[in-house]
């Protein structure tokens, strides 16, 4: 039995017609749409043609499918991460910048994602020590009303720069279009290998985004006063207390996106964000 995972935008108002449609296409290509108990609720489903409800997600299924934006998107990424399961998205969020297919192109991006019709792109991600992975970015920042942040990192051990700020991003190619960029920091095209660290608010002149060489561990070390919040792929992941330190390392090919054939990084980077500059 074919059988693709479901993940909706959070607003199920956004996606429950799409869903439906999805379904319909679904049963009529010999697939089964697999709903957990959160979409299940989310939705108000019951099962029927195409579609099995209150279904734990599991590893065993030929795709992913994405109804949301870059925050559900990552999340599918996350849960499918070291496994051959890829993603493939419709964006129904603000930006898309992962998603392979706009609303105004979703029955034919159904229909193709139904048909196999697509390419795979392996993703890097950043792991911490603790284990966390992230395939879009890792955020280390002051907590709200507490003093400014004072951090110092080291590249295999030899200490690059310390600056105090609000705060500061690692990257990885995928996630360079985002935190990081509104830090001022450098896109990385999808492929470059390495990962990018750009500092939140710095309070200096000379404080400057740094590319970093994929084989370089980094390690960040807290020379605040207070403990620092950390956030991985947007989501509280922890804090690192007042004088200790947190890893981080590059690690290629964890994550798996599809994208429709004659997709491309550049193409996405004019539509999406020269989308928004008009």
């Amino acid at each position: 039995m074919r059988e693709i995972t479901v993940f909706t935008h959070r607003n199920p108002q956004d996606t429950t017609s799409a869903l439906e449609r999805l379904a319909e296409q679904a049963a009529g290509a010999g697939v089964t749409l697999r709903l957990d108990e959160e979409e299940t609720l989310k939705h108000g489903l019951q099962s029927g043609p195409g579609i099995e409800v209150h279904a734990a997600v599991k590893d065993d299924v030929e795709l992913c499918m994405v109804l949301g934006g870059d925050g559900t998107i990552l999340r599918a990424l996350q849960r499918y991460a070291g496994t051959p399961v890829p993603v493939f998205a419709i964006n129904f969020g603000e930006i898309g910048f992962l998603a392979t297919v706009e609303p105004r192109d979703i029955e034919e991006g159904m229909r193709r994602a139904l048909e196999g019709d697509f390419e795979l792109l392996r993703l890097p991600a950043i792991v911490l020590g603790g284990g966390q992975t992230a395939i879009n970015d890792v955020a280390i920042h002051r907590k709200v009303g507490e003093r400014v942040a004072e951090l110092a990192y080291a590249l295999e051990g030899e200490v690059v720069g310390s600056v105090r700020c609000d705060g500061l991003v690692v990257a990885t190619p995928a996630g360079s279009t985002g935190y990081n960029l509104a830090n001022g920091g450098p896109v990385m095209a999808w492929g470059v290998e390495g990962f990018v660290v750009s500092f939140i608010a710095p309070h200096s002149l000379t404080a400057r985004a740094l590319v970093v060489a994929p084989a370089d561990r980094l390690t960040i070390h807290n020379r605040s006063r207070e403990p620092l919040d950390v956030a991985v792929d947007g989501r509280p992941a922890g804090e690192i207390p007042a004088g200790e330190t947190i890893d981080a390392k590059f690690v290629n090919e964890v994550g798996t996106i599809a994208q429709l054939p004659g997709s491309s990084f550049y193409r996405r980077l004019r539509e999406k964000f020269g989308r928004l500059a008009s």
